[in-house]
C-alpha cells in the first residue's frame, strides 16, 4: 500500500526501476486470463508498480476498480488508479476515488480525459448524477487534495511533444503545455508521467524544458518516460496517430519491410525499444530512473525488452526477496495447484478487420489443437524466477501456452484473451473527436437518407471516417466497394466492416497478402452493418434461415443494448454459443495453420455494447433539442446489428448474392 514517489524515494540515487501499465479486458475470460498473466509477470518481472486504465467518460469504472483491487489485494501490487474527469460526474469521481481508498490503492493518475463537452451537450445521465466540476486535470488533482489531503500519491501527465487537441489546435508545442503542468504540480502533483514516444530527441528537450521552466520550480519532480512496446505496424501507426506522437524516419524505414510479417514486426520493434532504453539512459535524470511500459495487455515483448536493457531487479543472493519492486511476495498465491491452474489453455487468434479500428495482426501461429501440459504441476512446484521469466518469454510448452494470444487480438480477435478489444487500452465507446470536429466532419444529419449519404461516401472514399472507424478502407475491401454501395443505396443497410473472399492467393500478393513469404491466405466473405428492425425480422432473417442459404452462412444479431428488448428482441444466432468462425487464416512453410481472425458470440456481443455506445456518444455531440440528436437517437433505437459469414470462400460474389437477393 505503499505510495509511488515513496519507493523512489528509497531506491538509491542511480537506481532504474519501471512500470506496467494495463487497462480491464472486455470480457470476463479475458479478466480471468489477465489475472494469471499479471501473477506471472509480477513473479518474473517485478515492477516497481503498475497502472490500470480508465475509459472516457468513467465507462469503465467497475472493470477498472475490479482490475485495480486484484493487483493490489490479491497479487500486493503496488497500484497507481488513473482516473478521468472531463465529460463524467463529481458523484462518478467521488465514488472511484473512495473505492480506491477501500481497496487500499494509495495512487491516482489524474487526467483530464476527452475534450470537454460544451454544457449543452451532456448527457441526461450527468444532469442527474450532478454538474460536472472539472473542465482541467487540475481542477482533479486540487480536488484529490482538497478531499483527501496527502492520503493519495498523484501523478499527471506530461506531454514531451506537446498535448494537441482543440485547446491548441494551431501548434502543437511542449511550450504551450508548461503553464498546465505548473498548475498541476502547484495543485498537488506529485510526479509526472509521459505520454509514450519514439523520439529520444523530444524526450530529452522536454525534460530540460520542464526542469529549467521558472528558474527550476519544476527541477525535482519525478518524470517518468512513457514507452510503447512495438506490437504491430497498425497498431503502432493507429496509436501514433492518436496521441500525435511523431514516428522518427529511421523507424519507420527499419518496420516498412517487415510490416506485412508479425512476427518481424515484433522482433525489429523489441529491438528499436531496447535502443530507446539505452539512449534514455544517457539522458540527465534527477534520483532513480524509471521507464513505464504500456504493455496492451501482452507480456512477450515488454518482457524481452526489460531483460535485454538489464531493468529487471536481481535477487538477493540467498533469497527470493526483490527489493525494488511492486510485490509483496507474502501476498501471492504460491502454491502449484494455484498457479497452474491459472495458465491460459485457449487457442490462440487475433484479428483484422477492414473498416473498424481493430489492429491487423496477421502472423499468429495456431496449433490445430493442444492439451494441458501433463508434467506441469512438478515443474511448477516451486515456480522459479528464471523459469517463470522463461514462460513470460514464451519458451516451451508453457510459455506458448501463456503467450498463446501474443499478437494484439483487435475487435475480431479470441475474446478470451486479455488483448481483445480496444487496442489502445483505454476502452470504452468512444469518438476520439471532440463535438465539434465531429460536426464538422459528419455535418448535422437530419433524415435517415442523410445518414445513409455518410455510409456511402466513406465506401467511396469522399470521407475518411466514420464514428466506428478511423480511416478510409483497406485496399481489400476496395474491391466489394460496389456491393458495399449497393447494400446501402438499394437495401439501407449501413456497413461499418467487411472483407472479400478469397481462395489461396500468395501471401506476398500486393492487395490480400501477408505473414512470411512462400504462404499462401484465405479469406471467408463477411460484413458487418446496421439494419433497421423491421427489416431483419421480415426481409433478411427468413431469407438467411431457409433451406436453400442457411447451409452457406452463419450469421448473429442482436438489437441496440439501449432499447425495450423483448424475447424476440434480444441476441441471435445461427450457430452455437461455442462455436467460432474462422474467416481469415494462412498456410506458410514450416509453420501451423495461422487464423488471425475470427468471428464468435461473445467477442460479438462485446462488440454490440460499444458499438450503441459509440452511435450514443455521436448524438451526444449535437445540443438535446436539435434535430440532428432526434434523428440519430430514433435511427439508433431501432436498428440491429448483424454480422453474415458466408462459408464458400471460393465463390467471391456468393454473399452478395445471398444478401441483395433478400
Amino acid at each position: 500500500m505503499e505510495k509511488i514517489t515513496d519507493k523512489i524515494a528509497a531506491l538509491p540515487p542511480h537506481a532504474t526501476y519501471f512500470s506496467l501499465e494495463f487497462f480491464p479486458p472486455k470480457t470476463d475470460m479475458g479478466t480471468s486470463n489477465l489475472q494469471a498473466r499479471l501473477s506471472r509477470m509480477s513473479r518474473a518481472l517485478h515492477p516497481l508498480f503498475v497502472t490500470v486504465t480508465w475509459g472516457a467518460g468513467g465507462s469503465t469504472s467497475s472493470r477498472s476498480l475490479e482490475l485495480a483491487e486484484i493487483c493490489q489485494r490479491q497479487l500486493g501490487l503496488t497500484t497507481c488508479l488513473h482516473l478521468t474527469c472531463t465529460n463524467t460526474s463529481q458523484k462518478i469521481v467521488d465514488e472511484a476515488l473512495e473505492a480506491a481508498k477501500e481497496i487500499g490503492v494509495r495512487n491516482i493518475l489524474a487526467l483530464r480525459g476527452d475534450p470537454p463537452r460544451e454544457h449543452e451537450y451532456r448527457s441526461e445521465a450527468q444532469e442527474a448524477e450532478g454538474a460536472e466540476k472539472f473542465v482541467w486535470a487540475a481542477d482533479l488533482v486540487q480536488y484529490i487534495r482538497r478531499a483527501y489531503g496527502d492520503y493519495f500519491c498523484i501523478g499527471v501527465a506530461g506531454y514531451p511533444e506537446g498535448h494537441s487537441d482543440e485547446s491548441c489546435p494551431i501548434d502543437q508545442n511542449p511550450i504551450h503545455d508548461m503553464p498546465y503542468l505548473l498548475e498541476k504540480v502547484q495543485a498537488g502533483a506529485d510526479f509526472i508521467m509521459t505520454q509514450l514516444f519514439y523520439d529520444v530527441d523530444a524526450y530529452s528537450s522536454y525534460v530540460d524544458l520542464v526542469r529549467n521552466y521558472r528558474q527550476g520550480v519544476l527541477e525535482t519532480i519525478p518524470i517518468i518516460p512513457g514507452l510503447m512496446p512495438i506490437q504491430n505496424y497498425q497498431i503502432l501507426k493507429r496509436t501514433t496517430k492518436l496521441s500525435h506522437a511523431k514516428l522518427p524516419d529511421h523507424i519507420l524505414q527499419r518496420l516498412e519491410g517487415v510490416k506485412g510479417d508479425d512476427e518481424e514486426v515484433k522482433r525489429v520493434g523489441v529491438d528499436i525499444v531496447s535502443e530507446i532504453v539505452e539512449e534514455l539512459k544517457r539522458v540527465t535524470a534527477v534520483g532513480p530512473r524509471g521507464y513505464h511500459f504500456y504493455t496492451l495487455n501482452l507480456e512477450k515483448a515488454v518482457s524481452f525488452i526489460l531483460e535485454r536493457c538489464h531493468l529487471i531487479p536481481s535477487i538477493t543472493p540467498d533469497t527470493n526477496d526483490y527489493s525494488t519492486s511492486a510485490i509483496d511476495d507474502s501476498e501471492v498465491p504460491t502454491t502449484n495447484g494455484e498457479y497452474v491452474s491459472h495458465l491460459v489453455r485457449g487457442l490462440s487468434r487475433t484479428s483484422q478487420g477492414s473498416i473498424r479500428r481493430p489492429s491487423s495482426p496477421h502472423n499468429h501461429v495456431v496449433p490445430l489443437s493442444r492439451s494441458p501440459t501433463s508434467d506441469a504441476s512438478s515443474l511448477l512446484d516451486v515456480p522459479s524466477r528464471a523459469m517463470t521469466l522463461a514462460i513470460s518469454h514464451g519458451v516451451g510448452s508453457l510459455g506458448r501456452e501463456a503467450t498463446w494470444d501474443d499478437y494484439p487480438n483487435g475487435r475480431f480477435g479470441d475474446a478470451r484473451s486479455p488483448a481483445f478489444g480496444e487496442i489502445d487500452g483505454y476502452g470504452g465507446p468512444s469518438l476520439h473527436h471532440s463535438p465539434s470536429t465531429a460536426r464538422e466532419k459528419w455535418g448535422s444529419p437530419s433524415s435517415r437518407s442523410e445518414i445513409s449519404e455518410l455510409f456511402r461516401r466513406h465506401v467511396v472514399g469522399d470521407l475518411d471516417q466514420l464514428p466506428w472507424s478511423e480511416g478510409g478502407l483497406n485496399e481489400e475491401t476496395q474491391v466489394i466497394r460496389d456491393k458495399l454501395c449497393r447494400l446501402i443505396e438499394e437495401r439501407g443497410w449501413w456497413s461499418i466492416a467487411s472483407q472479400p473472399a478469397v481462395d489461396g492467393v500468395s501471401s506476398d500478393d500486393a492487395i490480400f497478402g501477408w505473414g512470411p513469404k512462400g504462404g499462401f491466405v484465405f479469406q471467408k466473405a463477411f460484413v458487418e452493418f446496421f439494419i433497421p428492425e423491421e427489416d431483419w425480422k421480415t426481409i433478411l432473417r427468413p431469407h438467411l434461415s431457409s433451406a436453400l442459404i442457411a447451409p452457406d452462412v452463419s450469421w448473429y444479431a442482436a438489437p441496440c443494448p439501449l432499447s425495450t428488448v423483448t424475447e424476440e428482441s434480444s441476441f441471435q444466432s445461427s450457430d452455437a454459443a461455442s462455436a467460432v468462425n474462422s474467416v481469415t487464416w494462412g498456410a506458410f512453410p514450416g509453420k501451423e495453420i495461422v487464423t488471425p481472425t475470427i468471428v464468435e458470440e461473445v467477442s460479438f456481443r462485446a462488440w454490440v455494447d460499444e458499438a450503441f455506445g459509440i452511435w450514443a456518444e455521436w448524438e451526444r455531440c449535437y445540443a438535446p433539442d436539435s434535430g440532428s440528436r432526434r434523428v440519430l437517437r430514433e435511427e439508433r433505437e431501432k436498428c440491429w446489428l448483424v454480422n453474415v459469414i458466408c462459408h464458400d470462400f471460393r465463390q467471391n460474389d456468393r454473399l452478395w448474392e445471398i444478401l441483395l437477393s433478400a
